[in-house]
């Protein structure tokens, strides 16, 4: 391929992940909105507590945000809110702080209509849909781990920020279940940030110029908005899973965002677009697949990556990068192997979707594999930039988003 065959490939695909992300004006309600969760909840009593520290995880919080598609149709986003309340673990119980949550969001006559039934892990205030987007907050009490456990951790600056969270069970017991959210954000961020100081400038003046009616100058631009080519490839990988597997056999097996991400950023070199990015990811993941042959153990090549690994005993391991007791892969051993299956299934599918149809002479397949919901759009693009395209690849059924995120609304 032409370096400039393959510049133009990636603002193809720039543009889809684009079209897929939050826009500035539902982010910045989405933050509105949280901050006032929080601060209602900080207004409340609890016993023993002074301080509460309330602060995003997930997609939101390291920028790879992508619209789910649930059943076949768009769902609301998600914004995950850690309620960190700064008390020793030793000194309440996950049904003491989980309940107490909940009860001080019913407080609020606003948000007890909006209040869902108790979730697992966290307490789910449902937001109406407005221009045809909607989301939703899932509010998360945790405390600070315990020393004990945070010595296990692997960086004792990373280590210092694990929380207990909460988790209620099928037999309604409660437990404490260590997790790392900033942890994690901070080591994606490592990765993530010198391609990130290239790109911001460009970035937050053109978010400027496209949101004057948000923005009063470009320092009000939230760095979050600015996106590197691995959170672009990132985003792009997440959709591209979402839709290849709706109504699909294997669809309750589909790889998480978490081992998406993790594996994404362990592979990312720097590259300079969302094409050449894509390219490394996948073509390193697919060749991992040689770990499903019954001769696995024998491949020295298999045996000296740490990516993906598999035992003698036929587990598997994807170690989260700042919880080395915690195997995102545990499960992938179950139904033989369904979801190690599920997944190399879907590195080959996004390898012949993305990565090799480029020689296919028609660019616009890319968009049958996972772009349906914008296809007519990103047809335009591609035939705006001089690459060839065919009118049949809007034949795939449509996965519909209504009112799309401006600018890109048709």
């Amino acid at each position: 391929m032409t370096i400039e065959l393959e510049s133009k490939v990636s603002v193809l695909l720039e543009g889809i992940a684009s079209r897929l992300d939050i826009s500035p004006t539902k982010y910045k309600q989405a933050v509105d909105r949280y901050t006032a969760v929080s601060n209602w909840i900080a207004e409340g009593q609890f016993e023993g507590v002074e301080e509460i520290h309330f602060y995003p995880q997930g997609s939101f919080r390291l920028g790879t945000v992508v619209r789910p598609i649930r059943n076949g149709q768009d769902a609301d986003y998600d914004i995950d809110l850690v309620s960190e309340f700064q008390i020793l673990k030793n000194k309440t119980t996950p049904k003491t702080l989980k309940e107490a949550v909940g009860n001080r969001i019913a407080e609020n006559e606003t948000y007890k209509k909006m209040l869902d039934e108790e979730g697992r892990r966290c307490w789910t205030i449902n937001y109406a849909e407005q221009d045809g987007i909607g989301f939703h907050i899932d509010v998360l009490p945790a405390t600070p781990e315990d020393v004990k456990v945070r010595n296990n951790l692997v960086d004792s600056r990373i280590a210092e920020k694990a929380i207990a969270i909460t988790h209620k069970n099928k037999d309604k017991t409660y437990e404490w279940y260590s997790s790392n959210p900033s942890g994690y954000a901070d080591w994606f961020e490592n990765i993530n940030q010198p391609v990130f100081n290239l790109v911001k400038a460009t970035q937050q003046r053109s978010l400027f110029e496209n949101n004057r009616d948000i923005y009063a100058s470009i320092d009000e631009v939230p760095e979050a908005l600015i996106k590197t080519p691995l959170q672009r490839a990132i985003q792009i990988l997440k959709r591209h899973r979402d839709v290849r597997f709706t109504n699909h056999p294997m669809a309750d097996d589909k790889p998480i965002s978490m081992i998406i991400t993790t594996l994404a950023a362990k592979l990312y070199n720097g590259e300079p677009n969302v094409f050449l990015t894509l390219r490394n990811i996948v073509n390193r993941l697919d060749v991992l697949s040689d770990l499903l042959k019954p001769e696995f153990s024998n491949n020295k090549v298999l045996q000296e990556q740490s990516l993906i690994t598999r035992n003698a005993d036929g587990t598997w391991v994807i170690e989260n990068p700042v919880n080395p007791e915690e195997n995102f892969a545990d499960r992938w051993h179950e139904n033989n192997n369904q979801k190690a299956r599920a997944f190399f299934q879907w590195t080959k599918w996004i390898k012949e979707d993305v990565i090799e149809i480029i020689g296919s002479n028609d660019i616009g397949k890319i968009v049958k594999s996972f772009e349906s919901t914008f296809g007519q759009v990103s047809i335009t693009t591609a035939k705006a930039l001089g690459l060839p395209t065919s009118a049949a690849v809007i034949s795939t059924p449509i996965i519909q988003i209504s009112n799309p995120n401006k600018p890109w609304g048709r």
